[in-house]
């Protein structure tokens, strides 16, 4: 029966990709990659949308690297990856072990001017159809543009947790907000609903954050591992067994970006629920996310290079805009975001 869940409702989430998320039109291309831990009903149902769109679906399936990001490119068969996504219109990538920010993921977006990337790592059945199929995308859109103006225009920012996150930091003017609205019909690479995130000036974060949530690559956390922040670098990591794990493996890779922060976001997907898988768990209503390493194109044009990416996850935050707070232990306080809340079942 577990292969038979969700099977209708896998056959829409998988049209509104293709068909809203995606707009794909009759003889364009779309690789579907994936690796040997992906969900292939999620990689069919796609191909079977793509193809009904009259497109031209495309599936590349490796063996799952023992990394993610540039520290994939090992396991990975760089040239005829590459080769495919220099030359396809469009990319669903469903990697569990993701290729974001990986060596063919950089060439890609650098050489194929046309190609429209949508990072989806680790989506399975469930995920999908919480996640794209049961979505008001017009509704969410408004409720994240409206938290993005009110994030643009604040100098300082704190944020807290019932966890023991307490972390200020300083806005650029005007600061730019990368808004994730899910859609994916236009050049460049784009992500999963529900996210909205800035690299604020990093030299500028104090303070302590605190992971409880999820953290990539350990995925979900027993206990919490706390970070002491000093101008945007990791000077210290307290925990049990898991802050250990995750200090080797930041400190592993012998690059100093490994220790330095990347970026921060709000999570706002009203059907994302933690589950350890990163894309789903930055997304859950009410965290803030961290993002550790690399700092991808999003953010920066040129970027910021380091080996690997991670991202943890802080459970029910609260957030103020200079003197105006806006989230209170993961729930809005804004009215009109709260009005759009209830529109989205939250």
């Amino acid at each position: 029966m577990r292969d038979f869940l969700y099977e209708f409702e896998l056959g829409k989430a998988a049209d509104i990709l293709c068909r809203e998320l995606f707009k794909l039109k009759p003889g364009e291309t779309i690789a579907i990659t994936a690796d040997t831990e992906t969900d292939m009903r999620v990689v069919n149902a796609t191909a079977r949308a793509a193809f009904s769109c009259g497109a031209k679906p495309f599936v590349c399936i490796n063996a799952s690297p023992l990394g993610v990001s540039k520290a994939a490119d090992p396991d990975l068969p760089l040239e005829p990856l590459t080769a495919v996504l220099k030359t396809v219109d469009a990319w669903a990538e469903f990697n569990n072990k993701w290729l974001l920010y990986s060596t063919p993921y950089e060439i890609a977006l650098k050489e194929n001017s046309k190609l429209r990337h949508l990072a989806l790592a680790g989506m399975n059945v469930d995920m999908m159809v919480r996640c794209i199929g049961r979505i008001n995308y017009p509704v969410l859109k408004e409720f994240q543009t409206r938290v993005a103006e009110l994030t643009s225009k604040a100098k300082r920012v704190r944020i807290t947790t019932p966890g023991g996150t307490d972390v200020e930091f300083e806005n650029y003017p005007q600061q730019k907000i990368v808004t994730e609205y899910g859609y994916a019909d236009t050049p460049g690479s784009h992500m999963l609903s529900g996210q909205i995130g800035w690299m604020p000036q990093l030299e500028t974060v104090n303070g302590v954050i605190v992971f409880d949530g999820s953290l990539t690559p350990l995925g979900l956390l027993r206990e919490p591992v706390r970070l002491t922040i000093r101008k945007g670098e990791i000077t210290k990591i307290e925990g049990g067994a898991e802050a250990k794990e995750y200090e080797r493996w930041l400190k592993s890779f012998n690059h100093p970006q490994m220790l330095r922060l990347a970026h921060i976001d709000y999570g706002f997907n009203p059907g994302a629920i933690l589950t350890g898988n990163c894309v789903e768990d930055e997304r859950v209503w009410g965290v803030t996310e961290w993002g550790i390493g690399y700092i991808g194109q999003f953010f920066v044009p040129e970027g910021v290079d380091a080996p690997s990416h991670s991202d943890g996850i802080c459970l029910n935050s609260s957030v103020w805009l200079d003197q105006n707070q806006i989230l209170s232990k993961g729930e809005v306080l804004d009215p009109e975001l709260k009005r759009l809340a209830r529109e989205l079942g939250k």
